[in-house]
């Protein structure tokens, strides 16, 4: 029979939140955004008041670390389900302030009505209202007097009784020591074990990534500042999304606001782009990834922990160094100089919009590639080069679909093994090989799907080769996007509808060119046969039609840019099968010249 690797246990709330307060057990979430609805921290006390069950909390001792002097020091608990939970207990019933998603810092009151005894959040009608306490904490605090609170609530509502408060609010107070369930696993689970345990505990199923175990390791790494490292991760990500938050930062958080950390990502506070907008599992990736040259979080967290991987033990040394190098991996990412040139690179291939970009894994093993062979002093012509095709190549092949960290992992090392010049050109001409662009992607193309990875690389060659809007003389495939133009049916969508046609069938993104809306409206439903007959014989004569194109060599670079087929003006709805079959193949050549200039 397996020993077993875990304990459960019944503990008071009481306990619970004193081993909060000592450290014994370290809430890595607690300075991080509180999640919860003040409804919803409601509902938990109504459920410990009714002595309903709340669930269970788990617990992952930390390992036991062997010290530089020898000696051996006890790892903490990191409570990694149940912070929600507790966080909510602690600002209801202690008064801490906690973190909104918009990091402002909050207190969360909740009123209670000794009669009813029930709970509501607190609001102004209820301050009004004298039948109400309008703050539990208030009852809860080390020097309430249960006499005084008794007796100033009686004399504010003069027909209840003292027997019958007194009886509501001794039961209020006891609710601290309802027992909570407490899973406590051992150290030397490795995170699968510990994942599969929270999601056949856990009710709700959500999965904890690595990076989540990584994430709370930091944080309750108070020898290495791991709170702070933790902080810098979650404002960094939150400051691509909201360049305003640095304000917030630097008047909510004046430590922080003092740390290099701070002073390294206020370049964010004037920046608007969002081709790469990373969670913090992606910045974690790449800073351990590009620093460590590992694809698998759960080493991290192993590293952290001071795991030697040849002797076998926890070492305090190998906890220290991995901490400072993830700093330096973190701050490498942070670099406005390093990220703005890796996001420059991005554009340049193309992708100007982050509606291109289908896939956050490929972004982030372009920015370890761009990160790796700065390193390496690789002349910048070829890093752009070789980050522009790597992306691409993973754009398009879905490599870092499915089992990406495996993928991550194994590229990274090769990278290191063979040299990116000689691993790079290997995959490339394995992967992207004449078969490939004349025979795989025509038939990955037989899709509707308009964020299929090789619809996507399609816009982005066309914005790349400077293409002009389908049957547009001066506006820009990259105006389009930015603008967000239309996706005009070559074969109208209507006109095909008429003829029979499923959605599946009239939206083939082989079937779709982007334009301006006005040169849509305008086609309307014709069929194609009559609206290209008519674009011809108007350019013939130096006239347009539907769009602004008066000039019949430009009306055919134009239909070449878009892969329109030769014979269209012949073609009806008992043709669009071979129409389609004609442009995905011209799609797929014209993504192998845009790949072959990048």
């Amino acid at each position: 029979m397996p020993q077993q690797k875990y304990s459960v246990t019944q503990q008071p709330i009481d306990t619970l939140l004193s081993w909060v307060k000592s450290g014994e057990i370290a809430i890595p979430e607690i300075q991080r955004p509180f999640v919860w609805s003040a409804t919803k921290v409601r509902d938990l006390l109504d459920s410990l008041l009714q002595g309903y069950p709340v669930g269970y909390l788990i617990a992952w001792r930390n390992p036991t670390v062997r010290l530089k002097d020898g000696t051996q020091s006890a790892g903490k608990r990191i409570l990694i389900d149940g912070q929600q939970r507790v966080t909510a207990l602690m600002a209801s019933l202690l008064g801490r302030e906690v973190v909104t998603k918009d990091y402002e810092t909050v207190r969360i009151r909740i009123a209670y009505h000794p009669i009813e005894r029930r709970f509501e959040v607190t609001n102004p009608a209820i301050k009004k209202d004298k039948s109400w306490l309008p703050d539990i904490a208030e009852v809860f605090a080390p020097t309430a007097s249960m006499f005084s609170l008794v007796n100033e609530y009686c004399q504010k509502n003069e027909s209840a009784s003292q027997d019958a408060v007194f009886k509501s609010l001794e039961g209020l107070r006891q609710i601290t020591n309802n027992s909570v369930g407490l899973i406590e696993l051992e150290a030397d689970l490795g995170i699968e074990t510990v994942t599969e345990v929270f999601i056949r505990v856990n009710s709700a199923g959500t999965e904890l990534s690595q990076a989540d175990f990584a994430m709370s390791k930091i944080a309750s790494s108070e020898q290495y500042d791991g709170h702070t490292l933790r902080k810098a991760i979650d404002y960094f990500c939150h400051l691509t999304v909201a360049p305003e938050f640095h304000g917030i930062i630097a008047d909510k958080d004046k430590e922080f606001a003092k740390t290099d950390y701070f002073q390294k990502m206020s370049w964010l506070k004037q920046e608007g782009d969002d081709i790469y907008d990373p969670a913090y599992t992606d910045m974690l990736r790449v800073a351990y990834t590009s620093e460590f040259g590992r694809g698998r979080l759960e080493d991290l967290v192993a590293l952290l922990s001071g795991r030697n991987f040849e002797t076998k033990q926890y070492e305090a040394t190998v906890a220290e160094e991995s901490f400072e190098r993830l700093r330096a991996g973190i701050q490498n990412f942070m670099s406005e100089t390093n990220f703005k040139r890796f996001v420059m690179i991005i554009r340049s291939a193309g992708f100007v919009d982050a509606t291109l970009v289908g896939s956050q894994n490929a972004l982030n093993v372009a920015y370890i590639l761009y990160l790796l062979m700065r390193r390496h002093n690789v002349p910048a012509p070829e890093i752009e080069s070789f980050v522009r095709k790597w992306f691409v190549l993973s754009m398009l092949t879905q490599r870092y679909s499915g089992s990406a960290e495996s993928t991550i992992d194994f590229d990274v090392r090769q990278f290191e093994q063979q040299g990116f010049h000689k691993y790079i050109e290997a995959i490339m001409s394995g992967t992207l090989s004449d078969s490939y662009w004349s025979v795989q992607l025509p038939q990955e193309m037989v899709t509707s799907s308009s964020s299929s990875p090789a619809f996507r690389v399609f816009r982005a060659a066309q914005v790349k080769l400077n293409d002009k809007g389908f049957l547009s003389r001066d506006i820009t495939v990259q105006d389009l996007i930015l603008n967000r133009g239309d996706h005009h049916h070559i074969f109208p969508k209507n006109y095909l509808k008429k003829e029979g046609a499923s959605k599946g069938i009239y939206n083939q993104i082989a079937n779709y060119a982007v334009t301006q809306s006005e040169i849509n409206i305008a086609i309307g439903d014709l069929a194609p046969s009559k609206y290209f007959s008519t674009l011809f014989e108007a350019c013939s004569r130096g006239q347009s039609a539907y769009g602004a194109i008066n000039d019949l060599d430009e009306l055919k670079e134009n239909l070449r840019a878009h892969c329109i087929p030769d014979g269209i003006t012949e073609m009806s709805s008992e043709h669009y099968s071979d129409f389609l079959d004609a442009r995905r193949t011209a799609m797929a050549d014209r993504m192998r010249m845009y790949f072959r200039k990048l």
